[in-house]
């Protein structure tokens, strides 16, 4: 169509109708970034969520949010209780369990929950469906060789302490470590070219478990060494790395 015909009266000059044409197009396309534009605002957080860890001061199950929250700079409050805290904390909780995260006030537990919410406020739980599948495989399979760390950790007697580190370090160990080798990429990934909380978590998961079960575990493991040099090499865990209190687990 023609200018409309107010148009053209108002314009000192002559404007043929392809030009017309490219201009109307353009204003369209500039309405539409800016209603886009507008619309992203609109849907953005006026504040990032406050968290509040709450876990034993130790690292076991509470380590794995510690490492996620350094490794996406995300701020966070670490808090760490105790006897009496615990005993009073205890009935509050969900499932009578900790570790615990508050989120604005909202209180979730299970580690591997906590884990996947904080691994993608971090941008850390896959790019895709399937690599968040694919994270979630690595996690699961850690949390089955984790059960079978258990025993060890619980056992008082000091004999059968040390015939079940045997049989774990000899028999169950290798076999497992094998099947992560494979999984993990040449580059160190487990999951597509770049760090995700899989790769996170078994950084924490091999420190855990050598705390009770010393050895160097990963000996001619080259994929899985560099897992935990590109664990140890994101800056945030590097700095957090440096700075964690020493505990007794």
């Amino acid at each position: 169509p023609n200018p409309p015909i107010s148009a053209r009266r108002s314009m000192p000059f002559k404007v043929t109708k392809p030009e017309y044409l490219s201009v109307r197009k353009y204003f369209r396309c500039a309405t539409s970034r800016v209603n886009f534009l507008k619309d992203s605002l609109d849907s953005y957080p006026e504040k990032m969520p406050s968290y509040k860890l709450t876990y034993f001061n130790g690292r076991g199950r509470g380590e794995l949010a510690r490492l996620l929250f350094a490794a996406g700079g995300i701020e966070y409050e670490d808090v760490r209780v105790a006897g009496e805290q615990w005993q009073e904390l205890k009935p509050k909780t969900p499932f009578g369990q900790l570790p615990i995260l508050e989120v604005d006030g909202t209180m979730i537990c299970e580690s591997r929950a906590i884990g996947r919410l904080i691994a993608k406020a971090a941008g850390l739980a896959g790019k895709t469906d399937l690599e968040a599948a694919r994270a979630d495989m690595i996690i699961d399979g850690l949390e089955d060789l984790g059960h079978k760390v258990l025993p060890i950790f619980i056992e008082k007697d000091e004999n059968k302490k040390a015939e079940l580190k045997k049989e774990f370090t000899e028999k169950t160990l290798p076999p497992a470590l094998d099947h992560f080798e494979k999984l993990a990429s040449a580059e160190g990934y487990f999951v597509g070219n770049s760090l995700t909380w899989a790769d996170v978590n078994f950084f924490a998961f091999l420190g855990f478990m050598t705390g009770f079960v010393p050895g160097d575990h990963l000996k001619g493991k080259v994929n899985l060494n560099k897992v935990m040099g590109n664990v140890t090499s994101n800056a945030g865990i590097a700095k957090w790395l440096k700075e964690r209190p020493e505990t007794e687990f």
